[in-house]
């Protein structure tokens, strides 16, 4: 199964931005949907982002208009541009692909959002 690993998250004041990444030890792009998952402390774990095979793009309505995801298929790597970031934003976060034969889940990054 592929191995997903994030990194670039960090520490942020209420409205900076950081960009996560998610790096495929395999393709990702033969998954049929890949995103961002998060969990906060006492909190479900919640879709952020998705973006299909067909390249279809869905968002959590808290995120629209400031997150945006993305691929780099010679990379090999998906993103998470993250911006005007607010303390509710301050969560663990995951990547994940899913396939037809698992799901593959990043080990996850923290994202700290706090003045």
């Amino acid at each position: 199964q592929v191995q997903l690993v994030e990194s670039g998250g960090g520490l942020v004041q209420p409205g900076g931005s950081l960009r996560l990444s998610c790096a495929g030890s395999g393709s990702i792009f033969s998954a049929y949907a890949m995103g961002w998952y998060r969990q906060a402390p006492g909190k479900q774990r919640e879709l952020v982002a998705r973006i299909t095979i067909g390249g279809s793009i869905n968002y959590a309505d808290s995120v629209k208009g400031r997150f945006t995801i993305s691929r780099d298929s010679a990379k090999n790597t998906m993103y998470l541009q993250m911006n005007s970031l607010k303390p509710e934003d301050m969560a663990r976060y995951y990547c994940y692909a899913g396939y037809s034969s698992g799901t593959s889940w990043g080990q996850g990054t923290q994202v700290t959002v706090s003045s």
